[in-house]
């Protein structure tokens, strides 16, 4: 038995055969379960967006304050304006910021412009167009029914009533209502310190332009990088360790004080994958090794001590996709959101499909919209685990269940959208 196989025996059992491979569906609840919820931190608005709301905001003013008026005028009373054209004496002005102090008294009247305070007693806002103003004296010729262009008091939201709800990723939307509210600060949580290694001797730094014919460029460290960041994260790069199990180790103790360690390439059972053995040397806990999916079957996961582990293949497309359904739901439960499985739609299959074997397949399709608005898959016709641009070129992902027979066009099929994945 070779040292690798032994080594998994002994950390997750014997080694599976390809009908025993833990299900999709069960991995990502394993995963998501043994995530660590974030803290809470309070941040200006300034910083916020993006965030996810810990606590509820509750408001702390109404909006508006005061009855305003939501158009250019004059305020009067009702009782005065029974008979049309009525002559009123204007008694003063009602600006936005700057008030009419007095009341609006027999037989008198305001000018008043948008958001200004309507003064006391007023209960009409007759139109500027609809009104003749000559030394002091102002004649109306037209009114609209009482109260019909004036806010009232909080007509918005009132104080004390919930303006944003917990577990929101803040828009500008958002920060606009909880500034309107009175509150300068919100309690989000804590962005998840996420590490990431890449390993494997055949990676050269993107900016290095290596001449050497068998290395290739490092791209899952970017990738991973960025949509941590994305997804509301704080990344912490670890870089790139060789294929050596003292190198790897010794690159894992970077991740000391992050919340989740994921590492890229080295997770299958050749004699270089040695993430698994590296990480049995600093104390790693196997959950499970090996999932039934494509791209992605050599998925491991386990722990670090109480830190979680994610080691996702090195393959550039199933690293990805494993990003996307396995970190992106763990890092949604990190953050205490509520959407966490991912978001599947229907769309029709606009070319043939041949049977699926006993793997969750996660096919890159092109979609489009035909005239009835029906969206339409086309898969590309290579699916090499290697070929990033196509993964780029995407609109989404078809997924096919284990033993899904052969698919016609014409027939539904569910997919992802990346629209929909957040910048994925």
């Amino acid at each position: 038995m070779d040292p690798t196989t032994q080594a998994l025996q002994e950390s997750t059992g014997p080694v599976k055969a390809a009908s025993d491979l833990l299900p999709v569906d069960e991995a990502r609840s394993r995963i998501v379960a043994a995530m660590p919820v974030s803290g809470v931190e309070k941040v200006k608005l300034a910083g916020a967006v993006g965030r996810v709301l810990a606590e509820d905001v509750v408001a702390r003013v109404s909006l508006p304050p005061m009855p305003v008026s939501a158009m250019d005028g004059y305020a009067c009373r009702s009782a005065d304006v029974r008979s049309l054209p009525a002559i009123l004496r204007k008694i003063g002005a009602s600006k936005a910021g700057s008030h009419f102090p007095g009341n609006v008294a027999e037989g008198t009247c305001v000018r008043i412009f948008t958001g200004a305070v309507v003064p006391s007693d007023a209960d009409v806002i007759a139109l500027q167009e609809d009104a003749c103003e000559q030394d002091g004296a102002v004649t109306i010729q037209q009114v609209p029914k009482p109260g019909q262009f004036i806010r009232s008091a909080g007509m918005d939201f009132a104080a004390g009533q919930r303006c944003v709800a917990r577990g929101r990723t803040l828009t500008a939307r958002d920060l606009g209502v909880i500034a309107a509210s009175g509150n300068g600060e919100v309690s989000v949580r804590r962005k998840p310190r996420i590490a990431i290694l890449s390993t494997g001797d055949e990676l050269a730094e993107p900016r290095s332009l290596s001449d050497a014919p068998d290395r290739i460029m490092a791209s899952n460290g970017i990738s991973l990088t960025a949509a941590v960041a994305l997804w509301g994260g704080e990344p912490v790069d670890l870089g790139i360790a060789p294929d050596r199990v003292d190198a790897i180790a010794a690159a894992v103790d970077g991740a000391s004080g992050a919340d989740l360690l994921v590492t890229s390439g080295g997770a299958s059972v050749g004699d270089h994958d040695l993430v698994h053995d590296a990480l049995c040397a600093r104390g790693f806990a196997a959950d499970f090794w090996k999932i039934a999916m494509r791209p992605g079957k050599p998925l491991m996961f386990g722990r670090l001590g109480e830190m979680p582990v994610l080691s996702v293949p090195g393959n550039p497309v199933s690293a990805l996709v494993c990003t996307l359904l396995f970190l992106r739901p763990a890092m949604s439960r990190m953050l205490g959101l509520n959407e966490i499985e991912p978001r599947f739609e229907r769309a029709i299959l606009a070319s043939r499909m041949a049977q699926n074997d006993r793997r969750e397949d996660y096919v890159r399709t092109r979609l489009e919209e035909d005239a009835h608005g029906r969206l339409r898959a086309h898969p590309f016709p290579r699916q090499d685990s290697g070929m990033v641009l196509t993964l780029a070129q995407a609109d989404g992902l078809i997924r096919r269940k284990p033993l899904a027979p052969a698919a016609a066009p014409g027939d539904e099929v569910e997919i992802i959208r990346f629209v929909n994945c957040a910048g994925f």
